[in-house]
């Protein structure tokens, strides 16, 4: 059978064992090893240019660094005073591509910079009107200068402190939502994507491909597929990956940890989204949700072998929270106070005597052995770039011309060309949900809002966002296997939604009966999240409390 008209796509685990037993041993043109947004990203650029394709990931898609980003399509400004002008160019004009093919993840809102004096004003106005040159920025879209007044209307919670404001265009996204959107468009072009499989064994096999030896850690079984070229797309596990066939590869990359926490909105009651200044002079955003606000991020470097989940210092979100009330007219935040907290680590270029912040973002292409590629470093925003990249060196490996075909298609939600205000009205009229619901609805899924919807438009329960649908699609859809990979990356609960504990159980249940689980394996997924949660949210006991409670 050709892989490329295999219908695996994102395999659902009720017939992950028939998908596994049909390609165990069949010849990819590309085995891509990451299912991060670098990953999908490579997945669909290769599928669409006819290529047969097949993504392996060890955990979940997008369960490491893109699921942990401050999900903005943004070009990088703070980058243009390090000097890196082709990275901000290169990101800034693909908010605009990105915006055009998924305007549901990536939605336009102004970005605040708030400035204490004339002199800080003045810098700020001179660094927006470059960068809105190196995006190619429409006119109608350019920044707006505010003083006092103006800032009483557009942001009163901004501190009186400061006296100016340069309102310019960012995007804020859904990172976790923009993998699966691109891994599913790879899907409808022949692409077969596996979760839950982790690589072991990379080996050469003569000249013409490698062999790919994998575990489905779902059902505890062992495959092998060849690939004419594998490309290690790992993100923080590049290393590893590397040193499957070359052990002695030397140190490539340096991880740095970056933490965001999530607030209730009537507690930093934002209009838009803010860029702060941290007490050690670092730049890091406030971003509003519906009725959160995420604030984020650190920067610190990551000691030791990689992690899916980070620790979370409650060092760390003091130093996040201690910028707000400095920045907004709000008495001090406690730790005790956050809703929800997340910590992921960027694989960044080494780049030795520089602190993480200032390390570049620029990805990196390494080839070798011949027929092994290996891409780190990079931006969310950047990431089509990335993939073309890495396209063209596949090209070269498999020895024949590949031309992207690729260019404007929307992705799977985004082909419409509305306001998301104007969609959201259009979803709760038609099918009869909230507002709340319908809002929540095409920010994460666009226009396939609608089809969820018919497949079950009844809330989880109670004050739940989740409807019936959600969880159905995710299993059938987009290969969702772990209540982790509903509650955290499908639905999003775990990330933006208030006490989200609450709503455990009813997402279990609902795939329970999806997927026939016993009752054992139910409270087992269960405890699961709940033991995540609680060590996510840890900090929140200050240590000398959380020592008498271990005594």
């Amino acid at each position: 059978m050709n892989p490329s008209s295999s219908g695996f796509g994102l395999a659902a685990v009720d017939r992950r064992d028939a998908v596994l037993h049909e390609m165990d041993g069949r010849e990819f043109d590309v085995v891509v090893i990451g299912g991060g947004i670098t990953g999908a990203g490579l997945a669909r650029e290769a599928a669409h240019s006819g290529l047969s394709v097949l993504l392996l990931d060890a955990g979940d898609f997008a369960c490491g660094t893109s699921s942990r980003s401050t999900k903005l399509i943004h070009g990088g400004l703070r980058y243009l005073a390090l000097g890196d002008v082709r990275l901000v160019r290169e990101a800034a004009r693909e908010r605009k591509t990105i915006h055009r093919i998924a305007p549901h993840l990536a939605e336009p809102l102004w970005m605040l910079l708030p400035a204490r004096s004339y002199a800080e004003w003045v810098q700020w106005r001179a660094g927006i009107s470059l960068y809105e040159r190196l995006g190619q920025v429409d006119r109608d879209e350019h920044h707006r200068n505010w003083k006092r007044a103006e800032i009483a209307v557009e942001e009163p919670a901004l501190s009186k402190a400061f006296k100016y404001v340069t309102a310019y265009r960012e995007y804020r996204t859904d990172d976790v939502r923009l993998v699966l959107a691109n891994l599913r468009s790879a899907a409808s072009a022949g692409a077969c994507a596996l979760n839950h499989a982790s690589v072991f064994r990379i080996q050469e096999l003569g000249s013409r491909c490698m062999t790919v030896d994998a575990r489905c850690s779902l059902l505890r079984v062992d495959f092998r597929v060849l690939g004419r070229c594998v490309v290690n797309a790992a993100g923080p596990w590049v290393e590893a990956v590397r040193r499957l066939i070359r052990p002695d590869a030397p140190p490539w990359l340096q991880l740095t940890r970056g933490i965001h926490v999530t607030l209730p909105r009537e507690r930093l009651p934002i209009r838009n989204m803010t860029m702060l200044r941290a007490a050690d002079g670092r730049l890091m955003f406030a971003i509003p949700r519906s009725s959160i606000v995420y604030v984020g991020t650190t920067d610190t470097t990551h000691q030791g072998a990689p992690e899916t989940w980070p620790p979370i210092p409650r060092s760390d979100i003091e130093y996040l929270l201690e910028a707000l009330p400095r920045h907004f007219d709000i008495e001090a935040i406690d730790p005790e106070e956050v809703l929800a907290a997340w910590a992921g680590l960027r694989p960044l270029i080494a780049q030795s005597g520089r602190r993480p912040s200032d390390v570049s973002r620029r990805d990196e292409l390494e080839i070798g052995p011949p027929r092994l590629i290996s891409i780190a470093g990079g931006k969310l925003t950047a990431y089509r770039l990335m993939a073309r990249a890495v396209l063209e060196k596949v090209s070269q490996v498999l020895g024949k011309r590949i031309v992207p075909k690729l260019e404007h298609e929307p992705l799977p939600g985004g082909d419409f060309d509305s306001d998301l205000s104007v969609l959201a009205r259009d979803v709760g009229s038609r099918m009869q949900v909230t507002p709340e619901v319908a809002e929540r609805m095409v920010r994460l899924y666009g226009t396939e809002a609608y089809a969820i919807l018919r497949l079950g438009s009844e809330q989880l329960g109670p004050d739940v966002p989740v409807v019936q649908g959600e969880i159905d699609w995710a299993v059938s859809r987009e290969g969702a296997a772990t209540l982790e990979d509903v509650f955290y990356r499908r639905t999003r609960v775990g990330v933006y939604e208030p006490f989200a504990d609450r709503w455990i159980e009813a997402m279990a249940f609902k795939m329970a009966k999806l997927l026939s689980w016993t009752s054992e394996q139910v409270r087992c997924e269960i405890d699961l999240v709940r033991q995540r949660l609680a060590r996510d949210l840890a900090f929140r006991i200050p240590e000398n409390r959380a020592a008498r409670a271990t005594e």
